[in-house]
């Protein structure tokens, strides 16, 4: 891999710039996360961000809704919104040529927008329209119940809201949030593709440099939820969810982590879908993922079997979850590793990709990783490291989550 020249630079207001310069790209990307993610939702108005993320994007500056929307359009910009736990990601990317007029619209966005009386009622209904669909689709609804359970509040409340929680929600509240939250500090921009990284740094200084900052606004924290519930759903089919300690992505045990799920969800020939699935036959869909929060995570497994298949399905999954510290054959780590390689390959050809990593790792490490200490360290796994990991960090204390027409047993020995 070609060598990352990355430069960080921290402005007198807290707002953080990280470059990436790649010169073997056409294109540039940015990713902008600031701090008004859903943990600052007010209890009870769980939803307020998720609004406010849509609501950013109905009019700027000189532009009202309309206008806004045709000037990226006109650049090029294949845009993002999203809402985390902590912020509110924006990101873009487009030929190398716009990237400086992009970032002018964006930082009107951020530092000028309208929030237009008019636009909250289709703003409020599209959260609405997607936590409704949510109550259509168990297997996500499941997953999004289970990290209830798993994490304490806020870090389980869904970033979407709550149906409740929009209910309670006016344009006033929504831009109290706002201006209570908005703010340079902790604001992180992440900026990748073929740019001059000065260039950079002088227009970010003059579309941000005089944003003044305020002091962080707190969020309410809460209790999680039960380690042993059922939703009830007359169905036809059962959704399990499964969740148990694991160590974050700031964590030094972090690869070792990631290689021990990724034998157990890794593909069509990792564990779980050879066993459950494929040998077995008990469910249609099977798997496992890390899951990490800034200080925390979880493993998270799924499945989806029939009502009359649910029970076997539940303890053959938790069997194979405990099983994985009895041995991990050399060939599943290598078919981890080759995956993972391949997918390094890719990132370092997008420059969105490396632009949303930037922004990420600054968050969750407070520095940036290259693609070359990455690969080091999945190349560095040996099975060894695998296997003293599971024994360190065991499946056990599973939080257990079933939804569909009857709740199942976690047996003790598999609990």
């Amino acid at each position: 891999m070609p060598e990352q020249q990355i430069q960080t630079h921290i402005l007198p207001n807290g707002l953080t710039l990280l470059i990436e310069p790649m010169a073997d790209v056409q294109s540039a990307a940015f990713s902008l996360m600031i701090p008004c993610g859903s943990n600052h939702d007010p209890v009870g108005q769980e939803g307020a961000a998720s609004i406010l993320c849509d609501w950013l994007m109905r009019g700027a500056g000189e532009r009202d809704n309309r206008q806004l929307t045709t000037a990226l359009d006109n650049l090029g910009i294949q845009r993002s919104e999203g809402v985390g736990h902590s912020h509110i990601s924006l990101a873009g990317a487009a030929l190398a040529a716009n990237l400086p007029d992009a970032l002018r619209v964006y930082a009107e966005v951020v530092r000028d927008p309208h929030l237009p009386e008019e636009e909250f009622e289709p703003c409020w209904l599209g959260v609405e329209q997607s936590l409704r669909a949510l109550e259509d689709e168990p297997r996500q609804k499941v997953m999004v119940e289970l990290k209830r359970r798993c994490y304490p509040a806020p870090w389980g409340t869904p970033t979407e809201g709550t149906l409740t929680g929009i209910e309670q929600l006016s344009p006033e509240l929504v831009r109290e949030q706002f201006l209570r939250t908005i703010r340079p500090g902790e604001t992180i921009l992440g900026v990748a593709g073929k740019v001059d990284p000065p260039a950079v740094l002088k227009l970010v200084r003059e579309l941000f440099g005089d944003w003044a900052d305020q002091p962080a606004a707190d969020w309410p924290g809460g209790p999680r939820g039960p380690h042993r519930d059922h939703i009830v759903q007359d169905a036809t089919q059962t959704q399990i969810g499964i969740a148990y300690p694991s160590v974050p992505y700031r964590d030094p045990e972090y690869y070792a982590a990631w290689g021990a799920v990724s034998v157990l969800s890794g593909g069509m020939s990792s564990r779980l879908f050879t066993e459950v699935r494929e040998r077995r036959g008990l469910c249609y869909s099977v798997y496992a993922t890390l899951h990490t929060l800034r200080d925390q995570a979880q493993v998270l497994c799924y499945a989806g079997t029939s009502v009359e298949r649910a029970q076997e399905t539940l303890d053959v999954t938790l069997r194979e979850l405990r099983r994985l510290g009895e041995g991990i054959a050399v060939e599943e780590l290598r078919r981890c590793q080759a995956r993972a390689k391949s997918s390094l390959i890719m990132q370092q050809e997008s420059s969105a990709s490396r632009a949303s990593s930037l922004a990420r790792d600054w968050y969750h490490l407070g520095r940036v990783t290259t693609l070359e200490e990455v690969r080091r360290q999945i190349e560095s796994l040996t099975v060894e490291r695998l296997l003293d990991h599971v024994h360190r960090y065991p499946a056990n204390e599973f939080t257990v989550l079933t939804l569909g027409p009857a709740p199942l047993e976690v047996h003790d020995a598999v609990s």
